[in-house]
């Protein structure tokens, strides 16, 4: 049975607002509890290892300058370098950024890579930025942050808003700030310049391998079943494909500017040509408008979060239609609707678990570059396979062994493990 969320403590004039970082910290102190961890040590796991808050001033086209807010924490770095993405979107804060980086350090450890949890973000709309604006927010955001960042230290990926050629900017900054070629600064790189084959694509694999998983668990049958996806972006747009490819039919879809619904299954490749053109979902000739907020309560056997956080929440959760979720985004269900989807007995795979072949992929991609040695993909394809399946199976025996639910069982696994490597390294002096 999932415990009752204790109240979220905030500043003066605060009450109300959604607080990820809290939330995480509810989760991982019920881990702590779960494992019978001693407070001391509870604490040094939850709290950040360090946050840096930067300001971020950008010249832009027109010659006048703008003054951006920045951060990167690092959250626990006892089992690695810290890992985690940069995103650039005009509702990031200190609070979002700490909790990602400490769902980063859960995630890490499930999933069982040598790193810990780091993130980044700028507030700001990238929509709004020419190219040219873009690079130079970039690369000073990278030169403010820079102390922070190496391959042994911390090593960025792409995010909400950032990619491959994000990456390279930032890789060159931190190059030329050095003197000397670092390509293992940042991983989700274009391939011309380090980047690894299986990178793009490969959290909606991990997605679309924990899908089938947990259906072969529950005995539920994959062709033809239905699935809805929030999203339409580099997770979403993938797994329209990846689980049609399964047999499964995909009958809603949403992205920002709106939502469909074709109830005998939407094809990818034509919603991709719509999307291509007119730049949403909305608006596709082979569905029908779905009203806003109403995509979680279409009937289906599966439905995929791959939005922003805080989507799930218990007034969503109380008419879901889904009977499983498998969460692509970070932090998309909140605490209140944890217990309320246990009630329903609609089973989740978390987050730390589900989204982890972005990561996952990019350990690989450090790996390559620490090595200078490029895989081929059939061998990408075939580690991350055995990572993601290593994962489901470790993360499904703990939450029987424990009797809670896979979220709970994943961040069990996830603290114990950083727990183990906090006990070995000691504490210093």
């Amino acid at each position: 049975m999932t415990p009752p969320v204790r109240p979220v403590v905030l500043g003066d004039g605060d009450e109300g607002k959604f607080d990820p970082f809290r939330f995480v910290l509810e989760r991982i102190a019920d881990a702590a509890e779960l494992l019978g961890l001693d407070e001391g040590l509870h604490q040094m796991i939850a709290m950040p290892e360090r946050v840096l808050e930067v300001s971020v001033p950008v010249r832009m086209d027109d010659g006048h300058i703008d003054v951006l807010r920045g951060w990167r924490v690092h959250h626990d770095t006892s089992r690695g370098p810290g890992k985690g993405g940069i995103r650039f979107h005009q509702a990031v804060d200190a609070s979002e950024i700490k909790a990602l980086a400490a769902d980063m350090t859960v995630k890490c450890a499930v999933v069982d890579l040598p790193f810990g949890g780091a993130k980044g973000g700028v507030a700001v709309d990238p929509r709004t930025l020419s190219v040219g604006e873009l690079e130079r927010l970039t690369r000073r955001y990278a030169f403010d942050i820079a102390s922070l960042l190496g391959p042994e230290r911390d090593v960025p990926a792409p995010d909400v808003n950032t990619d491959a050629r994000v990456m390279a900017w930032v890789m060159d900054t931190l190059s030329m700030m050095r003197g000397e070629a670092i390509p293992g600064v940042v991983t989700g790189k274009p391939l011309a310049i380090g980047g690894s084959y299986g990178h793009v694509g490969a959290t909606s694999t991990g997605v679309m391998l924990c899908a089938q998983a947990i259906f072969a668990k529950l005995g539920l049958a994959v062709a033809g079943s239905r699935v809805v996806i929030q999203g339409y972006g580099k997770v979403g747009a993938p797994l329209v494909y990846l689980l049609t490819s399964l047999g499964m039919r995909v009958v809603a879809v949403e992205d920002v500017g709106g939502a469909i619904h074709n109830p005998a299954g939407i094809d990818p490749a034509a919603l991709s040509d719509h999307v291509a053109h007119a730049g949403t979902v909305a608006g596709f000739a082979q569905a029908d408008e779905l009203g806003s907020g109403d995509l979680f309560l279409i009937e289906s056997e599966l439905a995929v979060p791959a939005a922003l956080d805080g989507v799930v929440t218990a007034a969503v959760a109380e008419r879901l239609g889904a009977r499983v979720i498998v969460e692509a985004a970070n932090g998309p269900t909140t605490p209140e609707a944890d217990p309320v989807l246990e009630r329903r007995g609609i089973v989740v795979v978390p987050d730390v678990l589900a989204n982890a072949g972005g990561v996952t992929a990019s350990y690989f991609e450090w790996a390559q570059s620490r090595q200078g040695y490029a895989w081929e993909s059939d061998l990408v394809a075939t580690r991350l396979r055995a990572t993601m399946v290593r994962a489901f199976d470790a993360v499904w025996m703990r939450s029987e062994d424990l009797k809670v639910s896979l979220r709970r069982g994943a961040f069990a696994l996830g603290i114990e493990r950083v727990a183990e490597a906090t006990r070995l390294r000691g504490l210093f002096p």
